[in-house]
Formats: structure tokens, C-alpha cells, sequence
């Protein structure tokens, strides 16, 4: 019989860069947002070449708004794709040329959720479908909150228009998960590391500006 496998210590548990030979590379759609490459490149120096195509994409932030309270808002968005309202966090493409990550957020924050933020901690950072795209987004917490004046307002045009507003306690929003009612990634895995620091009183997370190495313009 085997014996127990050892557990592995946590600190050995990390993703990490893995390059491998890529023999070319090609463009086969452009679209407004992201591209679509086609890669070929071998796993080792012996095997097979392999083409692999995904979305090229700039990577995203996103922020979970926490208030003195506890609780967190969420927002509600109609998604083409899967052809739903989802409800959501505030998040965004990182699409402005050299724009900090966490401005990027705060920016995101004022223009879907009319709020600003005295506070930012990272929560979590994941590859939103490694299989087929590069897309990288970040997730953070965003407590000390203000409300953004009137005026100063953003205008909210398209599916942004119907945007609608929930504040919800942490513990609920975790029962949702659990339950299958929420289904947006960025919310899903932001409610559960937010409960998960709370244990901790969320001295774990990392500072607003922790390195990100996976997002694609730091590779």
C-alpha cells in the first residue's frame, strides 16, 4: 500500500513563469477590444509542435467596495454572452497606456459605482480563463468610502445605464456563492478572499501596490 503523501508546505505552492520555445506566432483576428493570436511552440526541445489560440488581452482590475459596516456592494449589468444579468463589482479593462493598476480600479470604482476609496489592499489575483486567454485581472479591496458629488459624476451609457446598486452583508454575499446565485468571477472569487481575510482582520493582504508579475505587460 502507499504510504500518506507529504503535505506539501504553502509557501511551495505558487504558480510560476514556465517559457517555452515559441517557433511563430500570428494575428488571426483583431477586434475592438482584444485580439485573437495563434502560437506554436513545443513543450520541450524534443516534442511536437503544438498551436494553441487565445485572446490577447490587456488584463483588468477590479474592486470590491466594503463600507464601515462590513457590508459590500454589488452591481447588477446585463452580459451579451451568456445572455444574463449578473451581479457584479465594479471592474474594468486596463486599457489606458501606463495607468497604475490601482488607479485604474479607483477609476473603475468612481465611474460604475459613483464611489471613491480611502483605502485599497489587494485581495486576489487570477487568470480569468488560462486556457484561452491571457487575461490577467486584479482584485481589490476598497474600504474608507466617499461618495463621488453630483457633479462630478460619470455618465453611464450602453449596459452601464441600467447598472443597478446592492449593498449586501459579507456573510450573505459568501451564502450566494455557495448557493449558485452569483456567477461573475471577479465577485465570486473577491467574496470569498474578503471572508477569508476577515478572519484575520485583513492585516494578510498585500499593500495597493504589491508587484504583479503574471499581468501580461510585466511578463
Amino acid at each position: 500500500m502507499p504510504g500518506t503523501p507529504e503535505t506539501t508546505p504553502a509557501t511551495q505552492v505558487s504558480d510560476a513563469p514556465s517559457p517555452r520555445r515559441l517557433l511563430s506566432t500570428e494575428k488571426v483576428y483583431q477586434g475592438r477590444i482584444w485580439d485573437v493570436v495563434s502560437d506554436t511552440f513545443q513543450l520541450s526541445e524534443s516534442g511536437d509542435a503544438l498551436t494553441r489560440d487565445y485572446i490577447d488581452h490587456p488584463g483588468a482590475v477590479a474592486a470590491l467596495p466594503m463600507d464601515a459596516e462590513g457590508r459590500i456592494l454589488l452591481l447588477k449589468q446585463y452580459r451579451h454572452p451568456v445572455g444574463m444579468d449578473l451581479w457584479e463589482v465594479p471592474a474594468g479593462l486596463l486599457d489606458v497606456e501606463g495607468e497604475d493598476f490601482v488607479v485604474g480600479a479607483a477609476r473603475e470604482l468612481a465611474e460604475e459605482a459613483d464611489l471613491a476609496a480611502g483605502t485599497w489592499n489587494v485581495l486576489a489575483d487570477v487568470f480569468n480563463s488560462p486556457g484561452s486567454s491571457s487575461e490577467a485581472i486584479r482584485i481589490y479591496l476598497a474600504r474608507d468610502l466617499t461618495e463621488i458629488p453630483h457633479h462630478e459624476r460619470h455618465e453611464r451609457t450602453d449596459e452601464e445605464a441600467e447598472i443597478e446598486f446592492h449593498w449586501i452583508s459579507l456573510d450573505d454575499a459568501v451564502a450566494s456563492v455557495l448557493a449558485g446565485r452569483l456567477h461573475n468571477p471577479s465577485a465570486v472569487v473577491g467574496i470569498l478572499a474578503a471572508a477569508a481575510a476577515r478572519a484575520g482582520n485583513f492585516q494578510v493582504l498585500r499593500p495597493a501596490d504589491a508587484p504583479w508579475p503574471a499581468h501580461p505587460s510585466q511578463r
